[in-house]
């Protein structure tokens, strides 16, 4: 994706959003799931994590301007962090909330020990930081850092409205973490309500980032033919310092405490990690649905066929795999290609079943029990041929170590004469006394030759071999690596008694039991689609047990109920702390709500063990187990929490109130005169938003108590950041459109709506082309756009120009500068030459944005008759151009004004 600012003499210059994007593609919705972001930019992986809180919310702010760049939507903004979730939501983040307590504590204690042990042989370790660990449970509605986290995407909004010319014409909605609802799913409740409006354009083109899969099946859950995901760009392997050493190559387990090699001829390079910056990609649905239409088309049915609905059956069948709300069945592992056979059994069934399984977020059970019971049918043949894969996987891996160990060579040499990596460009060092040091490599490998023996004898006490025979190797010599005990057994006879007894603690002949538990998961199922197409049906309503059942288990399904109770209301934000916290994580309570994790005569105390047990449940590692916690009893919780809400100060009960979503425009916006007269005559009644002012945009407007208003001084929260003092920009509260509770949405594309233009290869290409051309594959949004060829003289100039140290993102990262409408493909100008973009049709006209021209975007002045620019000379001047931002502050040269009394004691840049 393009979208990186020119960078001079280590400032970025900033990049002018309101042009044309380079991507070649127009959006006009931007939803950011911020959950995906907040977490890598408060505890990053792959770099070192920020010093304070402060330095989170600024590398915040920069993530979403590096979305907002790439994207650059033109019509809104969406915000969506992640409020109280629905309570069969709480179970999953409960479990994962007490277990990254316990791995951070055992983490801790275990780089303690190492320590201790490196120390102790007189290894050598940079001294011990004295800082609080971050604990990234405070990432939940309630705790004072969402709180604060809140009031620093306001001052964002604001700034960004006021300075940005790509923000001049966007409505911006902030979901903050006091709204109840999971981000991504405020995001789809949001695109549901709009998309029943009569004023919305059904060609909208919506843009997603998250990283989350689910996102996939909601955006296919729209209907909407214009839906894209943008995402990070997964990277395996990425290098990680030690956390005891900062050194590259090992981990805190292998760490020995070696002292630190040269970084390069002068150690310029001590202090710096080969970071290169975060990647992105589209996904693009509308492809996917071409795959879907090819895959689930059939033929010959005694229904109409409509591919919509079996996009939604589709998404339906996935849900068995797995998802936040329920296990997935024993007998379905997507990595075993669970939902290609699911789509199989789907199409042979098909023809039987009448017609579709579901139908805008509705289930047919009869129908799904069809289903179920067919790959019941096949359970046990999946549970062997499972078995023989895992054996015939365990048994090649055997062999491999065995080949690795017998191609090991039986001596290399260390010290001045050992191997190096190709590719050290590092200078090579003379050998001193290499006499000495052959000597010495001889006697090491004497010595290890005379005290090895022959793998069939032992060792006496004193050392020389003994003739009593072998013994029998150890665990850790031998090539098999210890399983985890498995019980179950699910490939011999039996598996369903065994599980069932393991598991639930039950007899499989109890079929009263087995039969409650098919019926929650079948309440479940029925739960979870309709919340994915219509929203939470039930906020009360969640699976109560650990493992699902089988497949053959559903049989009479279709006369179970599927009803949820009808205004149920969510938790408040400190009451679902309480229910997914640990003790631990306490400190983020109030005293005495704290107390009652820890008091042993508390009346709730087993809600919170201090440990707990981890069931593979058949898989390798302890992060793919089940967490055997014990559910939270929500009448329990709620009597002992009635004792201590007497107790919250005013700032707590704000903090535990829900709140809702506040819209922001800036002063072009045509909404602005309409906000700012609310405000004026103090209209304290909802009033509906203008369709015709807000792109189409419906739904109810309120005064905000704490609202950014013109004229008015937003103050930073973030101390390096100055205040806006000239504030332009507005908010206002926001509210959706409401509908009644019984009112569905319907699972279409809408009239009007244009199918976008088929990317795949058609399946008569051969028949239909005649000239005989072969099919040229679409690699990104134009199919029209040609593909950029450098000849080799350009690839040998390039490598010579480019600076190729170390750190460098690539070699040619920044060989050609953006030029005038942000594509690097612009050829270079001749003297008195206009650049006239190459423009989609498709393309909306922005208006050209009032004031001077900024810097980075004047063309270099140039006397007649000069020579053209070529792209290393154009950057090459363009250095002189530039001048650093007279604003710096954390973490990069940016946009962000900042104080002047912060300007010298600042060290880090924003």
């Amino acid at each position: 994706l393009r979208s990186q600012a020119k960078e001079c003499n280590g400032v970025k210059a900033p990049i002018d959003t309101s042009k044309p994007n380079p991507n070649e593609v127009e959006f006009d919705n931007l939803y950011l799931d911020m959950n995906g972001i907040i977490h890598p930019c408060t505890h990053p992986e792959d770099k070192p994590a920020p010093k304070n809180e402060d330095e989170m919310m600024v590398a915040i702010f920069e993530y979403i301007d590096r979305i907002f760049n790439i994207v650059r939507p033109r019509r809104l903004l969406y915000m969506a962090i992640d409020g109280v979730a629905p309570r069969a939501k709480m179970n999953q983040q409960r479990s994962r909330r007490f277990r990254a307590s316990k791995e951070g504590m055992e983490a801790a204690e275990e780089k303690q020990k190492i320590r201790q042990e490196i120390l102790a042989k007189g290894g050598l370790l940079p001294p011990e930081e004295v800082k609080e660990r971050f604990d990234s449970n405070c990432i939940t509605p309630g705790t004072e850092f969402m709180d604060n986290l809140a009031k620093c995407l306001r001052y964002y909004i604001a700034d960004r409205l006021n300075s940005d010319p790509g923000w001049k014409n966007l409505t911006v909605i902030l979901s903050d973490a006091s709204a109840p609802g999971e981000g991504e799913h405020k995001i789809m409740d949001y695109i549901r309500r709009q998309r029943a409006q009569p004023n919305h354009d059904p060609n909208t083109h919506h843009c997603l980032c998250g990283a989350d899969a689910d996102l996939i099946m909601l955006g296919l859950a729209t209907h909407e033919p214009n839906f894209t995901i943008i995402r990070e760009e997964f990277k395996p392997n990425k290098p990680k310092p030690c956390g005891l050493c900062n050194q590259m190559g090992h981990e805190v387990k292998d760490c020995q405490g070696l002292p630190r090699e040269k970084q390069g001829k002068h150690d310029q390079f001590a202090d710096s990690l080969p970071i290169a910056e975060q990647e992105f990609i589209f996904i693009r649905l509308c492809v996917l649905r071409e795959y879907l239409e090819r895959e689930l088309t059939m033929a010959s049915l005694p229904f109409t066929f409509d591919f919509e609905r079996s996009v939604d059956d589709w998404v339906f069948m996935c849900f068995f795999v797995g998802n936040d709300f329920l296990p997935h069945l024993p007998s379905l592992e997507i990595r075993e290609g669970a939902i290609d056979r699911l789509v199989n059994i789907y199409k042979n069934v098909v023809h039987k079943t009448g017609g579709y399984l579901t139908e805008s977020g509705f289930v047919n059970l009869q129908r799904v029990q069809m289903i179920m019971l067919a790959v019941g049918e096949v359970e046990d043949s999946i549970f062997k041929k499972r078995k023989d894969d895992d054996d015939n996987f365990k048994r090649r891996q055997k062999e491999k170590r065995k080949r690795m160990k017998r191609d090991q060579p039986s001596f290399i040499p260390g010290g001045q004469f050992s191997p190096q990596a190709l590719g050290n460009r590092s200078s090579p060092q003379a050998i001193s006394n290499p006499r000495q040091a052959a000597f010495e490599m001889r006697m090491h490998d004497r010595q290890n030759s005379t005290t090895s023996s022959s793998p069939n004898t032992s060792l006496t006490s004193d050392g020389s071999p003994s003739l009593a025979g072998g013994i029998k190797r150890k665990a850790e010599d031998s090539d098999s690596e210890p399983e985890p005990e498995d019980n179950i057994r699910l490939w011999e006879t039996g598996w369903k008694q065994r599980y069932y007894k393991n598991k639930f603690d039950v007899d499989a002949s109890d079929e009263k039991f087995r039969r409650k538990v098919v019926q929650s998961y079948v309440e479940g199922l029925c739960w979870v689609l309709r919340y994915y197409y219509q929203g939470c049906a039930s906020w009360n309503w969640y699976y109560p047990f650990h493992y699902a059942p089988f497949a053959s288990d559903f049989e009479g399904i279709a006369d179970m109920p599927s009803d949820f109770e009808k205004g149920s209301k969510p938790f408040k934000p400190l009451e679902q702390l309480m229910g997914v916290f640990p003790a631990a994580s306490g400190n983020f309570l109030p005293p005495t709500w704290r107390k009652l994790m820890t008091d042993p005569e508390s009346s709730i105390i087993d809600f919170y063990p201090e440990d707990f047990a981890i069931d593979l449940n058949g898989k390798k590692y302890a992060w793919q187990g089940v967490a055997l916690l014990p559910f939270v009893d929500e009448r329990r919780l709620r009597a002992a929490l009635e004792e201590v809400y007497p107790d919250l100060t005013p700032e707590e009960s704000r903090r535990n109130s829900l709140g809702g979503d506040v819209l922001f425009v800036g002063k072009h916006h045509p909404l602005c005169d309409f906000i700012v007269e609310q405000y004026k005559t103090k209209n304290t009644e909802p009033v509906d938003i203008p369709p015709e002012l807000c792109h189409g945009i419906q739904g109810k407007l309120t005064l905000n108590e704490n609202a950014v208003l013109p004229d008015q001084t937003v103050e930073s929260p973030v101390p390096v950041l100055r205040d806006l003092a000239q504030n332009s920009a507005v908010s206002i509260s926001f509210k959706d459109p409401q509908f009644d509770e019984d009112f569905v949405f319907k699972a279409i594309v809408l009239p009007g709506a244009k199918k976008p233009a088929p990317v795949l290869k058609p399946g008569d290409w051969e028949k239909t082309n005649n000239d005989g051309r072969p099919w040229r594959p679409q690699l990104n949004f134009n199919r029209d756009r040609k593909p950029v060829h450098l000849d080799q003289s350009a690839f040998r100039t390039l490598g010579h120009t480019m600076p190729r140290e170390r750190g460098m993102p690539g070699m040619y990262a920044n060989a050609v500068p953006l030029g005038t409408y942000g594509s690097p493909y612009t050829r270079p100008l001749l003297t008195g030459q206009q650049q006239i973009p190459k423009l989609l049709s498709n393309l909306r006209p922005q208006e050209s944005w009032r004031g001077p021209t900024p810097l980075f975007q004047q063309t270099p002045q140039r006397t007649a008759g000069a020579a053209p620019l070529l792209a290393w000379n154009r950057m090459l001047q363009s250095q002189n151009q530039y001048q650093p931002s007279q604003y710096q502050g954390l973490g990069g040269p940016m946009s962000y004004p900042q104080r002047p009394e912060d300007r010298m004691d600042r060290g880090r840049q924003v």
